[in-house]
């Protein structure tokens, strides 16, 4: 009795170790097994054992994606500091020798990709201008990818990407960029206002003058039938018996009365003083034929002048012929 008592507590002990040498992997991780200090083997996912006493649990490794954002400070080639967010993402490859490597090579992957990430960002910025750290972030980003994994490759570690997740300037130079970009806007909205002002001007003095052109038109169309008109009413009066110089006088005084119907059928127009008695009238007629008389011969002057290329004799001056020479 006594010895199946002391077999069972046996039995019970040793149930008791095995079950303490049990342990599970949790999926997309392995567990490194160390005995005595050294490495023993790597435990896939699932239900694994060790040795209860000897073997020990050194470390797991996850293979997830993971995640790490660095802010990085540089000044650019144009002296500006800027602030940089880096975001680097990362795995451990599934092979043995890489989970081993990055158990037991690096002490801490997150200082080591950040210390490179600096180095990188820092070599490369410095060499830009503030504009060119804007429009050229994926070269930064590509640089950072390519320095981490040469590096980081050795320790197990696989570099899935590098972004460059945003890029602040100073406060100041902020605010400037931002005026030197309204002040820019300005002056192309400023170039395009009087752009369309000259198209406007232009199509307005096109205008003016089509019409301008239409209106000469105009006028000499309506001259040339006032000539056609008058010269009818003369060749009427003639049949009639009435004198050419007559006839002349009774249609400019026609004439004449149109006109000053015309003035004072305009709202604006002001007080005209014309004599309206038998004897004013011929002297209104007389005056008429006399201006046409004096700007006909003045006309007719004009042109001869032209003509000989002479100039007539100022008043009062007279010309002496030269003496003969002897």
């Amino acid at each position: 009795m006594g010895a199946l008592i002391i077999a069972g507590g046996v039995g019970f002990i040793l149930l008791m170790l095995i079950a303490s040498g049990l342990f599970t992997v949790e999926q997309q991780t392995h567990a490194l097994v160390e005995r005595f200090g050294r490495f023993q083997k790597v435990c896939g996912p699932g239900l694994n054992f060790k040795i209860p006493g000897i073997d020990r649990i050194s470390g797991r490794i996850t293979h997830r994606v993971r995640e790490l954002e660095i802010s990085v400070e540089s000044k650019t080639k144009d002296d500006v500091f800027v602030d940089l967010k880096i975001a680097v993402q990362f795995f451990v490859r599934e092979a043995e020798d890489s989970v081993i490597a990055a158990q037991y090579k690096l002490m801490n992957p997150g200082q080591q990709i950040s210390s490179y990430v600096f180095d990188t960002v820092r070599a490369l910025v410095p060499e830009m201008p503030i504009d060119n750290v804007f429009a050229e972030k994926e070269k930064i980003a590509l640089a950072v990818k390519e320095r981490l994994e040469d590096t980081m490759a050795q320790f197990g570690y696989t570099i899935l990407q590098a972004l460059v997740n945003d890029i602040q300037p100073d406060a100041k130079v902020k605010a400037a960029m931002n005026q030197v970009n309204a002040s820019a806007r300005m002056k192309e909205a400023a170039k395009n206002e009087a752009e369309a002002k000259k198209i406007r001007v232009i199509a307005e003095a096109e205008a003016e003058a089509r019409a301008k052109e239409l209106q000469g038109v105009g006028i000499a169309r309506q001259r040339l039938a006032i000539a056609n008109g008058l010269k009818e009413s003369v060749e009427a009066c003639s049949e009639a018996g009435i004198s050419p110089e007559e006839a002349t006088k009774m249609v400019l005084l026609t004439q004449h009365y149109d006109t000053v119907t015309a003035v004072g059928a305009q709202s604006k127009a002001t007080i005209l003083m014309v004599p309206y008695t038998p004897t004013g009238m011929s002297q209104v007629g007389e005056q008429i034929m006399q201006a046409l008389v004096t700007g006909d011969e003045v006309s007719r002057m004009a042109g001869e002048g032209r003509a000989s290329g002479s100039q007539p004799p100022r008043r009062g001056s007279s010309e002496t012929p030269a003496a003969p020479t002897a």
